[in-house]
């Protein structure tokens, strides 16, 4: 592993067999390459966004990032760790969040879970307390400490798991849809209390979402990953670009106006009796404009609605001109 980095993949692969009847006694073997020669390194304290589409390969990535799959060929390290041969040393040091799975147990109350982890983990009693105690506090979980995990709601239990997965002081936390489930409110404390971790604490965060707000309060890195290969790295700001991708501000007029005269690259693309939606470049600042329909025009409401990562990254890879994943290798067994 290279000083700098504490996660480093090189040239990692991961293929699976899947086998599909085709005919008696016959059945079709194809191979699927979910992780397609990837590489990166993500240095000690660093907070990058992974994303891309379904089935691009994130989760197989972080499966193999926990060691929880092995890779079919190429290097894998965190902290100089090979996940796949030292799963149980490594786990004392990783943190991890599935936005669809959870780590709780499903009849136990939550404190309950907690107390199974103090003792699986073997956390020192005082630091066990102190942690609990600030998570809990961070996350308003206080008054569900008591309850069952199955009669938790989605957020809830999603808060739920992320303080269970940092109990023990995970060096690196993978986080898999943190915000999924979450309420406005809830995720604001979600995101203020990963960037408090990652200031104070250093913590390294690799986090995947399908949305974009988590990776533009928190991440000054994004990885696009498509086909199991790397499609981009790099700036949040240069991904927009390379994207062409667009915001939108939804303005709600006093009254029904003829369509507001914006600067450009801003243009009107809808408009319908009082309320107007214009498109302006996602890399750019919303401020400006708002400051001068405000200013101009006779303002009810607004807001901005912000690109769906899909077509973000679609428009990115047709703009780079990515050639089409090939087909799956057959054999017949």
């Amino acid at each position: 592993m290279t000083e700098s980095a504490f996660i480093e993949m090189d040239r990692v692969e991961k293929v699976f067999d899947v086998r599909k009847k085709t005919g008696f006694l016959k059945r079709e073997v194809r191979r699927v390459r979910a992780v397609d020669s990837l590489s990166f390194t993500v240095a000690r304290g660093e907070m990058v966004g992974y994303i891309g589409p379904n089935g691009a390969g994130k989760s197989t990535t972080i499966k193999m990032l926990t060691g929880i799959l092995t890779p079919s060929g190429g290097r894998l390290r965190v902290a100089g760790i090979d996940p796949s041969r030292e799963r149980t040393r490594l786990a004392h040091r990783i943190g991890v969040v599935f936005g669809q799975r959870t780590t709780l147990w499903w009849d136990l109350p939550l404190i309950d879970s907690y107390r199974l982890m103090h003792r699986m983990y073997r956390i020192p009693d005082a630091r066990y307390r102190e942690n609990l105690d600030r998570l809990v506090e961070l996350l308003g979980l206080g008054e569900l400490l008591d309850v069952p995990v199955r009669q938790l709601s989605l957020g809830q239990r999603m808060r739920g798991d992320i303080v269970a997965a940092l109990l023990h002081d995970p060096e690196v936390l993978y986080l898999d849809e943190p915000t999924i489930g979450l309420d406005v409110v809830s995720k604001a404390k979600v995101r203020d209390f990963l960037r408090e971790l990652n200031t104070e604490r250093g913590t390294t965060v690799l986090l995947t979402t399908h949305d974009l707000q988590d990776i533009e309060q928190l991440c000054s890195r994004v990885m696009v990953i498509d086909h199991g290969r790397m499609m981009y790295d790099g700036p949040l700001a240069g991904l927009h670009e390379a994207g062409e991708s667009e915001r939108t501000l939804v303005v709600d007029l006093e009254r029904e106006l003829p369509p507001i005269e914006a600067p450009a690259p801003a243009r009107v693309v809808r408009v319908e009796g009082p309320r107007q939606w214009l498109a302006f470049p996602a890399s750019q600042s919303a401020a400006p404009l708002v400051a001068r329909i405000a200013q101009e025009y006779p303002l009810v409401d607004l807001s901005v609605r912000e690109p769906d990562i899909e077509a973000v990254i679609a428009k990115m890879l047709h703009s780079l001109g990515d050639t089409p994943k090939p087909p799956p290798e057959r054999t017949t067994a």
